[in-house]
């Protein structure tokens, strides 16, 4: 049976919500509890203390408390601040946005219009109740902090329907989220069901009056029955686009492992696909531990890239999005894979990736970037930079898509802002032939933040579908996030994943 993580990893590790520090962005690599995580670094414990540092003097000059200022608009330009004395100048950030409320307020309204659409996005079903993930009820008592558990912080709520809207709706900037879910060998793991991630997208799009949310259905190749589910998601759940994992199972080594260019097993399904007009498919690639030769012997390569060209050139017709840009986790500190890069100028597995539109002739692979951003640009923002500059230069920008792999991570505002700022150092350009990313509201990140997914999903901005629909900014969703904004809400800075102990 999967499991999120091992006794011995469980004892390594402690709730996000309350082992982290409050602050607007993570100061350590959180996991989604399919991987364990790294301790938090020297260099990270620098970040975490400057911006410590920066929310003292500036909150002073504000009149606010270190906790009050880090729930401001101030506090994340803070955040960046400090990443920026620590790893060097990756984030567009001034010192005055620190300190001046008017600026930042400036600038939100700014980018108000700029549009956000999040194709990786999860939540758990009300009945998920493997105490792995639900409780650890023993684990939390010995190794959390006690009151979470007599506070409710660390429970399920949290990953649950209700404050899923609340953290991508209301506490962050998106406008369209894809849901989505994950195949196990055992089906009692399942976090939804593909009836269940069909009915959220009901629930959502016909409370807000316009298309706010688009459904997966996921499939399960060579698994007993998978084809009548394809067939049924076609016929009766319409789902917007395909999720798969060609590695079976994304936590143990899975009996039914498979490659997208078999051609008795899955042209079969892209015939099907294409035929019914939903002609993507979504792929898990990468998030392998380092010793993935050994924990998932026999299984491992099926996590990687090597299927990927041959099946996109014979299927043209369908569109290949690999998630997490097939990185491969970063379980170990990334300072390895940082010099690595320098020296070879590659990334394990997302080079490959990269290289696959040239290798093979093609146009219709696509990377997003759920984890891969949010860990990187938390770990080591240069190599974040580095894999979104690997990206574009080799696959265009057209082809890169923004995912966050929330609500593991919290809301993923943070990792909006993130992106906004970061851009590629001027020396890192030159050496490796990368394109400056621009500012926050450059064309280049419009196409990530929204623009290329737009284009797939066949959402008008004006109108979801041609319909007589109110535009996204005078829905009911967004309705209720200005009323939501106007009582001065705080966002949770809470992550709800794990994060390796002190």
């Amino acid at each position: 049976m999967s499991s999120w993580l091992s006794e011995r990893e469980q004892r390594l590790v402690a709730g996000a919500e309350a082992a982290s520090a409050p602050t607007p962005i993570p100061t350590q690599i959180v996991s989604n509890g399919e991987y364990l995580p790294p301790p938090q670094s020297a260099v990270q414990k620098k970040v975490e203390a400057r911006i410590n540092e920066l929310a003292d003097v500036n909150g002073k000059h504000l009149g606010l408390s270190r906790r009050q200022f880090l729930h401001t608009s101030c506090g994340m330009a803070a955040a960046f601040l400090a990443m920026n004395d620590v790893y060097g100048n990756v984030f567009q950030v001034a010192p005055a946005e620190a300190r001046e409320p008017e600026m930042m307020l400036a600038r939100a309204q700014g980018l108000s219009s700029q549009f956000i659409f999040d194709v990786q996005t999860h939540f758990v079903r009300d009945d998920f109740d493997h105490k792995e993930l639900l409780g650890l009820a023993d684990f939390a008592s010995q190794h959390w902090n006690p009151k979470m558990k007599e506070e409710g912080v660390s429970s399920l709520h949290r990953y649950k329907f209700q404050n899923y809207v609340k953290e991508i709706y209301y506490d962050s900037d998106t406008n369209v989220a894809l849901l989505s879910g994950a195949p196990f060998d055992d089906p009692s793991w399942w976090l939804l069901s593909n009836e269940q991630i069909v009915k959220a997208r009901e629930l959502i799009n016909d409370f807000a009056g316009s298309r706010r949310l688009l459904a997966h259905s996921v499939i399960t190749p060579k698994q007993p029955g998978w084809m009548e589910e394809v067939d049924k998601a076609i016929e009766v759940y319409k789902p917007d686009s395909w999720k798969s994992y060609t590695i079976g199972d994304p936590l143990a080594p899975s009996k039914f492992p498979w490659r997208l260019d078999d051609e008795q097993v899955m042209y079969p399904f892209y015939e099907k696909a294409v035929k019914a007009g939903i002609n993507t498919l979504c792929i898990h690639k990468g998030l392998l531990p380092p010793d993935y030769e050994k924990s998932f012997a026999g299984v491992w390569e099926y996590a990687t890239a090597w299927d990927i060209g041959k099946a996109a050139k014979d299927w043209p017709q369908m569109n290949f999005v690999i998630y997490h840009s097939a990185l491969r986790a970063f379980l170990e500190l990334p300072d390895k894979a940082w010099a690595e890069f320098e020296q070879t100028g590659r990334i394990q597995w997302a080079t490959d990736l990269a290289e696959i539109p040239q290798k093979f002739g093609v146009t219709n692979v696509y990377a997003e970037l759920g984890t891969s951003f949010a860990n990187s640009a938390v770990a080591h923002p240069k190599f974040c930079a580095a894999l979104v500059g690997t990206l574009i230069k080799g696959m265009g920008v057209d082809h890169v898509m923004w995912g966050t792999d929330s609500v593991w991570y919290g809301s993923p505002q943070w990792q909006i802002e993130a992106l906004r700022r970061l851009e590629i150092p001027e020396d890192m350009q030159k050496k490796y032939g990368f394109a400056p990313l621009g500012d926050a509201n450059s064309a280049t990140k419009q196409q990530i933040f929204s623009g290329n997914a737009l284009r797939f999903y066949k959402i008008k901005l004006k109108a979801a579908e041609n319909t007589r629909m109110p535009t996204f900014s005078e829905d009911r969703l967004a309705a209720l996030k200005n009323e939501y904004a106007q009582a001065a809400k705080e966002p949770s800075n809470l992550r709800y994943g794990y994060v390796r102990a002190a």
